[in-house]
C-alpha cells in the first residue's frame, strides 16, 4: 500500500511542489488564512473548493481567479452543510487535500464565560473538523496520496498569555487528534499533519496594526519581528504536496520561535 501511494521515484523537486489535477477543500476560506491557503493551492495548479460563512467574500476571491476555484457558502457547524460539501466533492470523483482551517476565538476569564461560549469555539474549531474528517475519508483514502491539514495554533503547544481557554483547549486538542488520525489513517495511505502557526497579519490579529502587540510579538519571538504573511505559504505548500510524503502525524510550527524558549 506504502508504495503505490507514495511520490513518484524521481520526481523532481519542482514536481514535488505541484498540485495539478489534484482537488481540494479548504473551510474558513473567505479571509485571512483560509483565502491565502486558496490562492496557493490555486497557484500550485489544484481545484479549490472554498467554504466559509461570508459568501460575499468567497465570491471576491473566486473572481480574482478562473473556475478552478468553486465556493460553497455556509456554516461549517451546520451538519447539512458539512454533508453538502461531501457530496460536491463526491460530484467530482475525488478530494486529495484537506484543509481544516475555519476557526474562532473566545475572549475573557473562563469564570465570565457562558457554556454556550464555549461550546461554539469547540463546535467550530473541533467538532466540525471531525465530522469533515469523518464524512471525506472515502475520498482521501481513494486519493493517489491524500493529505490531510489540521490548522491549529502555538498556542496548542504552549499556553496563551491572554485568557481564551476554550481556543487553547481545541487547538491542544485538535493537534492530538492529527496524531491521532495519522495512526489511523497512514495504512490507508493518508497523511495527516497539523500546521501551528504563531501571530501573522490577518483580521483575526488586527493585521498586526496595533503598535505595542507587535511589539510584544518582536519581544517574544527569536527573530525579533513580525511575519509577512507570505511567509506561511511555503510551510503550507510543503504539507500540502508530495514534498512532504514521507510526514505524517507531525506538527509544523510557524511562530517565529517563539514556542522554542
Amino acid at each position: 500500500m506504502s508504495e503505490t501511494k507514495s511520490a513518484a521515484p524521481g520526481a523532481g523537486p519542482t514536481l514535488q511542489w505541484r498540485l495539478h489535477e489534484r482537488v481540494a477543500l479548504v473551510t474558513g476560506a473567505s479571509a485571512g488564512l483560509g483565502a491565502r491557503f486558496v490562492r496557493v493551492l490555486h497557484q500550485a495548479g489544484a481545484h479549490v473548493v472554498a467554504t466559509a460563512r461570508r459568501a460575499d467574500l468567497l465570491d471576491q476571491l473566486a473572481a480574482e481567479y478562473d473556475e478552478r476555484i468553486e465556493v460553497v457558502p455556509g456554516d461549517i457547524t451546520d451538519a447539512a452543510h458539512r454533508q453538502a460539501l461531501v457530496d460536491r466533492l463526491t460530484s467530482r470523483g475525488r478530494l486529495d487535500v484537506l484543509v481544516n482551517n475555519a476557526g474562532i476565538c473566545d475572549d475573557g476569564l473562563l469564570e465570565h464565560q457562558s457554556l454556550e461560549e464555549l461550546r461554539q469555539v469547540i463546535e467550530v474549531n473541533l467538532i466540525s473538523v471531525l465530522d469533515v474528517c469523518r464524512l471525506t475519508a472515502p475520498l482521501l483514502f481513494a486519493a493517489s496520496a491524500g493529505s490531510v491539514i489540521n490548522v491549529a495554533s502555538m498556542y496548542g503547544i504552549v499556553a496563551s498569555r491572554g485568557p481564551m481557554a476554550a481556543y487553547n483547549a481545541t487547538k491542544g486538542g485538535l493537534i492530538s487528534l492529527t496524531r491521532q488520525l495519522a495512526a489511523q489513517w497512514g495504512e490507508r495511505g493518508v497523511r495527516v499533519n497539523a500546521l501551528a502557526p504563531g501571530y501573522f497579519p490577518t483580521d483575526l490579529t488586527g493585521h498586526l496594526a496595533d503598535a505595542g502587540f507587535a511589539r510584544s510579538i518582536r519581544e517574544h519571538t527569536l527573530l525579533a519581528r513580525t511575519p509577512a504573511l507570505e511567509e506561511i505559504d511555503g510551510p503550507f505548500l510543503f504539507l500540502a504536496t508530495p514534498a512532504s510524503s514521507y510526514m505524517t502525524g507531525q506538527v509544523l510550527v510557524i511562530d517565529g520561535g517563539w514556542t522554542a524558549i
